[in-house]
C-alpha cells in the first residue's frame, strides 16, 4: 500500500525532540495557555515575517475569529472563492454574514482576482482568497481592489505553510491570514490547532480577546467571545515541526517537479505555477477526463489517492437555501469532477513516487 500521506514516518524522524517536548508539557502541569504557547506565537510570527501570531483552537476558528475581529456581521458579504473547501465559506455564515463566491483561474485553481471586482456590492466586507493545494493567490491585485474599494483582505493560509509569493512568505500580505495546523498539513499539530498572523497590532489583540471568552483579564469579559485556544501540548509539538517544515517542504518540490517530469504528456492537465509562485504543495493536484475511474485504478492497485473536493459549497446541502443551481459556477464544478490528489508528503519514498507514476501514467495513457 502506498498512503496517500503518511502521518506515522513524521514522528518517527522527530521521535525524540517530540517525545521530550510532551514531556516537558506533561511535567510542567500547565495545560491551558502559557509560556509554551508564547513562544510558539513569537516563532510562528517571526517565521511568516508578521508581527503578530496568535493561537486558536484550529483553522475554521482562525477563519471566523479573523472576520469577527474585523466587524464582519449579518448583513455584510465576504467574497470568497466558488473553489475551496467549505470551511472558507463556513466561517463567513457563522459571523451571519453571507459568502459571495467567485470562479477560479482555472490554471491555478485560486480565485480569479479580473472576476472580484464584478462581485463587490455595498455590503461588501472582505475580500477572502484562499491559497489553495498550497499555491499563493495573486495578492497584488487582489491587494488592490480592496484598497481601492476600501475593503479588508483575510487569507486562508490553511494549505500554505512556508510558500512563498514574489519572494515573501505569506503571513502577512493582506490584513490577516489564518492558518490551520490539522495534522495532515504541511505544519501539523497531533490534534487541532490553528492560528492568525497579522502586522495589524488591533486586529491580533481583538482576536487574542475573542479566542478567550471575550475576556484578557480572568472574570473581566469585554465582548461576548468564544473558547478556542490553542493548547501548550500542540504548541510544543509545533514548535519541534517549525524547525524542519522548510526541509520538508523541499523535499515535497523535489516530488512535485517528479510528478511534473514523469507526467508529462500523458492526458493529464499538471499544475500550473507562475513564475511569482513558490507552492507549498500541500496537495499535487491533476485533472483527468476520467478521474474516477483513474482513482478507482489507483485504489485497486494499492495507491492512496485522494479527491479535494467532490462537491463545491455551492452544491452542498449546507448551502441548499442559498439557492444556487448546478451549472451556476462552471469552474468550480469542473474541478469538482476532474480534480484528483496524488500521494504527497516529505515522506515519500523514491520507490513509491515512481510506482504511482507508472500506473498513472499507464491509464493515462
Amino acid at each position: 500500500m502506498i498512503p496517500f500521506l503518511d502521518l506515522k514516518t513524521p514522528y518517527i524522524e522527530l521521535k525524540q525532540e517530540i517525545d521530550e517536548a510532551i514531556s516537558g508539557i506533561v511535567n510542567s502541569g500547565w495545560f491551558i495557555g502559557g509560556p509554551e504557547v508564547d513562544q510558539f506565537e513569537g516563532e510562528y510570527a517571526i517565521y511568516c515575517g508578521a508581527n503578530h501570531a496568535v493561537g486558536v483552537a484550529n483553522g475554521l476558528d482562525a477563519l471566523h475569529l479573523a472576520l469577527r475581529a474585523m466587524d464582519v456581521g449579518p448583513g455584510d458579504e465576504v467574497i470568497v472563492p466558488s473553489n475551496t473547501y467549505i470551511a472558507t465559506w463556513l466561517a463567513v455564515s457563522q459571523c451571519g454574514a453571507i459568502p459571495v463566491p467567485v470562479e477560479p483561474d482555472a490554471r491555478t485553481y485560486n480565485i480569479d482576482p479580473t472576476r472580484i471586482e464584478a462581485a463587490i456590492t455595498p455590503r461588501t466586507k472582505v475580500l477572502l482568497p484562499v491559497h489553495l493545494y498550497g499555491q499563493p493567490a495573486d495578492m497584488d491585485p487582489i491587494l488592490a481592489i480592496a484598497r481601492k474599494h476600501g475593503l479588508k483582505v483575510l487569507e486562508d493560509g490553511a494549505q500554505a505553510h512556508g510558500a512563498r509569493y514574489k519572494g515573501q512568505r505569506l503571513g502577512a500580505h493582506g490584513d490577516i491570514v489564518a492558518w490551520s495546523f490539522y495534522p495532515g498539513k504541511n505544519l501539523g499539530a497531533m490534534g487541532d490547532g490553528g492560528a492568525i498572523t497579522t502586522n495589524d497590532a488591533q486586529l491580533a489583540d481583538r482576536v487574542r480577546v475573542l479566542r478567550n471568552y471575550g475576556s484578557r483579564v480572568k472574570y473581566v469579559n469585554e465582548v461576548q467571545g468564544y473558547n478556542s485556544r490553542l493548547d501548550p501540548l500542540q504548541a510544543a509539538i509545533l514548535r519541534v515541526k517549525l524547525a524542519h517544515l522548510d526541509e520538508w517542504n523541499t523535499r515535497r518540490r523535489a516530488i512535485a517537479a517528479r510528478y511534473q517530469r514523469g507526467l508529462t504528456n500523458c492526458g493529464l492537465t499538471l499544475p500550473y505555477v507562475p513564475d511569482w509562485a513558490e507552492p507549498a504543495w500541500h496537495l499535487f493536484v491533476v485533472q483527468h477526463p476520467e478521474r474516477d475511474a483513474l482513482l478507482k485504478h489507483l485504489a485497486e492497485v494499492g495507491i492512496g489517492a485522494l479527491i479535494h473536493y467532490p462537491i463545491p459549497p455551492h452544491l452542498q446541502q449546507a448551502y441548499a437555501n442559498a439557492g444556487y443551481e448546478s451549472g451556476q459556477f462552471p469552474l468550480a464544478e469542473q474541478m469538482a469532477n476532474r480534480c484528483l490528489s496524488l500521494p504527497m508528503g516529505p515522506h515519500l519514498v523514491e520507490k513509491s513516487l515512481d510506482e504511482v507514476i507508472t500506473h498513472v501514467a499507464a491509464f493515462s495513457l
